[in-house]
C-alpha cells in the first residue's frame, strides 16, 4: 500500500527535508582534494544533530547495519558507499546520499559533486543524471501514473548525446521509493520502463516519492562488494546519483528536499511548483 499524507504531514516532511538539504549543502561546500569521506560524514552528522533530527541511514536495513549518516560513493561506486578514511583526489566524482528523521517523518536526497576539475565526460555524467531526476520530478502531478515518472527519467537520458568516452548505463534494479513514516516504502520507482510492469499506481495528492536516478558511463549492471553495502559498476565505469523527495499536491509537485521547493528547476521545464508547505 502507498502511504498517503495529509497536508499537515507533508509540512512535517518538508521540515525533515530541509534538514537534509542543509546537510548536503555543508557537504558540498566541504568537498575538496584531501578531505576524507569520514570527514564529510561527520559534517553531515553535526548538521543533522544541530537541527534536532536523527539519521535514518545509521540503522539496520534489511538485517544489515549501515555505519554512516551519509553514503559516500566515489567514482565507480554507484550507491551505498561506506564513509571512511578514503581521501578524495583532484578529478574524483563523489555521490553523497543523506537522510534525516524529524518528528517521526523522513527526508532523503542525494547529490553528485566533482572534486576539483573533472574530465568532460564525468561532468556530462553528473549533468545528465541530475537532468533526468528533474524530468521525473516534473511528472509528479495529480492524475499521472508511476510509469510516467520512470518513462520521463529514461527518456531524458536516452535523448542525450553520448559522452566522448562511453555511453549511458541506467543502473538496473535500483531506483527511487516511497517515503514518509519510514525511509523506504512502497512503491519502488524504476528509472526505466520495464515491460510487463504496467503503469503502476495513480499519483494522487499526498503521494510522496524519492526520485533517484543512478547512471554510469557504461554498464547498467552492478555488484555488491564484500562489505555487503557498496554497489559498484561491473565494468569499472564511473557513476552518478541524484535524488530528491517530492510530494504530489493539488497545486502540483513540491520538492521537499530543495531549499526553494523546486521552483527554479521546475519552471525551466514549464511546471509550476506547489507553494512551500511551511510558508
Amino acid at each position: 500500500m502507498v502511504e498517503i499524507k495529509t497536508p499537515e504531514q507533508i509540512a512535517k516532511m518538508r521540515a525533515a527535508g530541509l534538514v537534509v538539504a542543509e546537510a548536503l549543502k555543508a557537504c558540498r561546500e566541504a568537498v575538496a582534494p584531501g578531505i576524507t569521506t569520514q570527514e564529510l560524514n561527520d559534517i553531515a552528522d553535526k548538521v543533522i544533530t544541530d537541527h534536532g533530527a536523527t539519521s535514518n541511514f545509521r540503522a539496520h536495513h534489511g538485517g544489515l547495519w549501515f555505519p554512516g549518516v551519509i553514503c559516500a560513493s566515489v567514482n565507480n561506486e554507484v550507491v551505498h558507499g561506506i564513509p571512511g578514511d578514503r581521501v578524495l583526489r583532484e578529478g574524483d566524482l563523489i555521490s553523497i546520499d543523506c537522510g534525516a528523521i524529524l518528528d517521526g517523518w523522513h527526508g532523503d536526497a542525494a547529490i553528485t559533486v566533482a572534486v576539483g576539475e573533472v574530465a568532460p565526460e564525468v561532468e556530462m555524467l553528473s549533468r545528465v543524471t541530475e537532468g533526468s531526476m528533474w524530468a521525473g520530478i516534473a511528472q509528479m502531478k495529480k492524475g499521472n501514473r508511476l510509469a510516467d515518472v520512470s518513462k520521463a527519467i529514461e527518456g531524458f537520458i536516452r535523448r542525450q548525446p553520448l559522452p566522448p568516452k562511453g555511453k549511458w548505463g541506467i543502473t538496473e534494479g535500483y531506483g527511487g521509493h516511497g517515503i514518509g513514516t519510514a525511509m523506504h516504502m512502497e512503491p519502488h520507482v524504476l528509472n526505466y520502463v520495464e515491460r510487463g510492469r504496467g503503469k503502476g499506481p495513480k499519483l494522487i495528492p499526498g503521494t510522496v516519492l524519492a526520485i533517484e536516478p543512478m547512471v554510469s558511463l557504461g554498464t547498467p549492471h552492478t555488484t555488491v562488494l564484500e562489505d555487503d553495502w557498496t554497489v559498484v559498476t561491473n565494468d569499472g565505469t564511473w557513476a552518478s546519483h541524484w535524488e530528491h523527495s517530492v510530494a504530489v499536491t493539488e497545486q502540483g509537485p513540491v520538492v521537499l528536499t530543495a531549499f526553494d521547493g523546486g521552483k527554479e528547476m521546475l519552471a525551466r521545464l514549464g511546471v509550476t511548483a506547489a507553494p512551500d508547505p511551511l510558508a
